[in-house]
């Protein structure tokens, strides 16, 4: 059965960000150029900050973040549900978000961030040509002294982005993956879950997208597994949406899944997709999802919900559902 994804996704290349801020990232470069240590970082496994109980995530990425705030409360007044994770996307050279967290944490919140290398040689990350911004990033992330979640170049097994399959050699993504974590990790960041976010890998009009395992980290460099997949079309379901890329994932790894970027629209029979969503959730037994509560302005795929069935469904859900983590 075909399921073909979105080709982009809004907020995800951020080139004109790049511009904006790469006279910034120079300043920082001059400062924090010392910041790392010299001895080589430790290989063992890594800290899991946050609980890792089924059932117990309800994300969304709202309209306007990390700049405000106020997708995210419209989003939680409609859905009846406070999130615990606020997901927003980071182009390279950008500062870890320290307001937006503060709020978020304030809230009972943590942010998920998706730090994308738009137009950075994911080569030079692995050969320590960016220490220096990733040294300021990891330094704001450790003084935050809450729990954050970061991902990089979510996506890798498709071929729309950059960093990912046929524009850059899995081999050189693993390594840069693994250097950005040490870097963390020699730097005392140890409040970061790392995610490692893939796309389903189910057809698409361009051919199938592959399997995620030539894209692996290692289980000493991952904490959580993120998927990717969207409702589009009626006939569509969570098991042969999602259930092809979670057996494939679980060949790698037993780490916790979260559906990372997820939502339905419209002409799908939304209240049904969220419906199955949420029973999916608890079939398999995952962290939870984020709901994508935006619309793409390329395609005009619009996820916001916006109907009293979406929202009836979505509260329905969660009521049945959802779990907080043990504190």
């Amino acid at each position: 059965m075909r399921h073909a994804v979105r080709r982009r996704r809004p907020g995800r290349i951020m080139v004109a960000a790049i511009a904006i801020v790469a006279a910034g990232a120079i300043a920082i470069a001059i400062v924090v150029a010392a910041a790392l240590p010299r001895r080589p970082p430790p290989d063992g496994p890594l800290r899991l900050p946050l609980p890792t109980t089924p059932q117990s995530y309800l994300g969304v990425y709202a309209d306007g973040v990390p700049a405000s705030y106020t997708g995210v409360r419209s989003f939680s007044k409609a859905a009846g549900v406070k999130p615990d994770i606020i997901m927003y996307y980071s182009g390279w050279y950008e500062p870890f978000q320290t307001r937006l967290a503060a709020v978020a944490a304030s809230s009972g919140a943590v942010p998920l961030i998706q730090i994308d290398p738009a137009g950075i040689s994911l080569a030079a990350i692995a050969a320590g040509q960016y220490d220096a911004y990733l040294s300021a990033y990891a330094e704001a992330v450790r003084a935050y002294r809450h729990p954050v979640v970061l991902s990089f170049g979510h996506e890798m097994n498709g071929s729309w982005y950059p960093w990912g399959y046929r524009h850059t050699s899995p081999g050189t993504f693993v390594a840069a993956w693994r250097h950005i974590v040490k870097v963390f990790r020699a730097l005392g960041a140890r409040n970061v879950t790392w995610l490692w976010t893939v796309n389903v890998i189910n057809d698409t009009p361009d051919g199938r997208i592959p399997r995620p395992a030539a894209w692996w980290p290692g289980s000493s460099y991952v904490n959580w597994v993120g998927i990717d997949g969207y409702y589009l079309k009626p006939n569509w379901a969570f098991v042969p949406l999602f259930g092809p890329t979670i057996a494939a994932v679980r060949e790698l790894t037993r780490d916790p899944i979260l559906i990372a970027e997820t939502g339905a629209v419209p002409a799908a029979g939304q209240s049904g997709k969220i419906a199955d969503l949420f029973a999916g959730i608890r079939t398999y037994g995952l962290l939870g999802f984020v709901w994508f509560d935006s619309t793409n302005p390329l395609n005009h795929e619009d996820y916001h919900l916006d109907t009293p069935a979406a929202i009836a469904a979505f509260r329905q859900g969660a009521e049945q559902t959802y779990k907080r983590p043990a504190s």
